[in-house]
């Protein structure tokens, strides 16, 4: 399990405390009451990219050790960098729902057989599960799409144990797309062998030969 230290915040000013490479941290839950904390952005930034919103970790704090998940985190406009998060302290006896990411596993035989376009329509499905069932990612296998315009649904995401699926089951998560048509490129004009008729119905090179004979005249 992923773990994050995490420090008591009075009332100060949260940009000092930002400029001393910590951020401040809310942790909520149906158990907890509304708590203020800081905790390092270096190590915080490490945890949300290797554990995501969809992992349970384990918050040590002055008053002991909680199970949370990262419930939402404000960034910089400008630099991007964590500025705030809000953590959500669990019940582990009861389920909770949580959107999980979703990883494409296995190569559809319409696209390596009919040249088809693999299309990949929804990255994370909501599942309801208790929190020691909780997956890190779910897998969208695809290798069993063979025809053009073959789809593959919510419902066909293995879960794990216990776990109730929130998204619609009839949703799409992958689609095979139907390649497109080349369209022809047009051949060259050859501008040279176009005549130019002017409004009496004489082309360009008659009138030009009347005009030649009145001056030889």
């Amino acid at each position: 399990m992923f773990s994050l230290v995490a420090e008591k915040r009075s009332g100060g000013d949260n940009q000092k405390s930002r400029s001393e490479g910590k951020i401040p941290v809310v942790v909520y839950g149906p158990k907890t009451d509304s708590t203020s904390l800081l905790v390092k952005e270096g190590d915080f930034k490490k945890i949300l990219q290797e554990a995501g919103e969809s992992t349970i970790i384990s918050l040590d704090t002055p008053d002991g050790k909680i199970d949370v998940l990262i419930q939402d985190t404000q960034f910089h406009p400008v630099t991007g960098t964590a500025i705030h998060a809000d953590f959500y302290a669990l019940d582990t006896s009861k389920p909770i729902e949580v959107k999980i990411p979703l990883v494409f596993e296995g190569v559809p035989p319409a696209v390596k057989n009919l040249g088809g376009i693999l299309v990949k329509v929804l990255h994370e499905v909501e599942i309801e599960v208790l929190p020691k069932d909780l997956p890190h990612n779910l897998v969208a296998d695809v290798s069993g799409l063979a025809e053009l315009d073959s789809h593959l649904l919510a419902k066909e995401i293995k879960l794990p144990p216990n776990a109730k699926l929130i998204t619609n089951p009839e949703e799409t998560v992958a689609i095979i797309d139907v390649p497109k048509e080349e369209e022809e490129v047009p051949t060259a004009i050859d501008l040279e062998s176009i005549e130019v008729v002017d409004k009496k119905g004489k082309t360009e090179e008659a009138s030009e030969e009347g005009v030649e004979e009145k001056k030889s005249e």
